[in-house]
């Protein structure tokens, strides 16, 4: 495996089995022990688009592992506002780091940026292209709270049309036999190539623009915020910003096992009353990301987990 560009790089037997290290990998990413597995590699941190979540937990998980990390920082104060092309900047941070965790506003770039690398490349977001390393804590926040990943209903919410995370989850989730809810309002619909592939695979998929009506037989709810950035016209954000507000008044009814989830960063889809509920999952989802891609990095890096790994400092 030389990269993570798309889920299509990985096999659902290939997905099991990095949940399985990440399950494993859990005592580390908490800080009850300390397994240096890392130790000796340095990872390239390339963010082309602000990050929080994303960035922190690619650099927590690199040094919970005892390696070290570089970042390209601010990129208004990077070689790239000279003119220096992607290529050119891979090629460089290519001849520092062992792996390379790549976001870019241009879907594809991942792509191209492994096609420039001899280090393996983990996308990290491209555009409202794809972001599968967020799929994989998303599934390994689903299984922890259900279990499996088999057969779920799972609804996906908010805007589907550039929402990356989605787009890489929804295939995933077919492959293990979930049935989908696309609820989006009608401009920010799941894009239709994507839905047609869906239902290529044999998914079950529902669209509509009600949500609230749709939570009541979900195993898991997702949300999105609404992505103002990726609007050429803000009238048309306008239109549908703030489509959506979950709040816990709108939960009574919901099986008790059903999960909220969300990307994060939200803005005022969820309301903080959800928060304190049972169904909340959505910060536990965020610190997910740093033992799953603890498992990412040993993978592609040829880094064999231990079976057994003790917990205690």
């Amino acid at each position: 495996m030389t990269g993570l560009i798309t889920m299509n790089d990985l096999s659902n037997e290939e997905i099991l089995e990095i949940l399985d290290t990440a399950e494993r990998l859990l005592p580390v990413a908490r800080g009850e022990t300390y397994l240096p597995l890392l130790q000796g590699k340095i990872l390239g941190n390339l963010f082309f688009e602000p990050s929080t979540r994303t960035r922190m937990s690619f650099e927590t998980a690199m040094k919970r592992l005892g390696g070290d990390v570089i970042n390209l920082g601010d990129v208004s104060t990077s070689s790239v506002v000279k003119g220096e092309t992607l290529y050119d900047t891979i090629q460089m941070v290519d001849g520092y780091t062992d792996i390379i965790a790549l976001r870019h506003p241009r879907q594809g770039a991942a792509q191209y940026a492994q096609d420039s690398a001899n280090s393996p490349v983990l996308n990290g977001g491209d555009g409202a292209g794809n972001h599968p390393t967020q799929t994989m804590l998303d599934l390994f926040t689903i299984r922890q709270a259900h279990g499996t990943l088999e057969n779920l209903d799972i609804v996906l919410a908010g805007d589907l049309r550039y929402g990356r995370t989605v787009h890489s989850l929804s295939h995933a989730l077919i492959r293990f036999g979930c049935n989908l809810i696309l609820a989006s309002p009608s401009i920010l619909r799941m894009p239709a190539e994507i839905v047609q592939d869906l239902k290529a695979h044999g998914a079950t998929i529902v669209e509509t623009e009600d949500l609230i009506g749709s939570l009541d037989n979900a195993d898991v709810v997702y949300m999105t915020r609404i992505q103002k950035e990726r609007f050429n016209d803000e009238d048309e954000y306008k239109k549908v910003a703030g489509a959506y507000k979950m709040h816990a008044s709108q939960l009574s009814n919901c099986r008790p096992s059903m999960i909220v989830m969300h990307p994060l960063p939200r803005v005022d889809e969820i309301h903080p009353s959800v928060d304190s509920s049972r169904h909340a999952r959505y910060f536990e989802q965020a610190f997910n990301g740093v033992v799953a891609r603890m498992a990412l990095l040993c993978r592609l890096l040829n880094v064999e987990v231990p079976e057994k790994i003790e917990g205690g400092k």
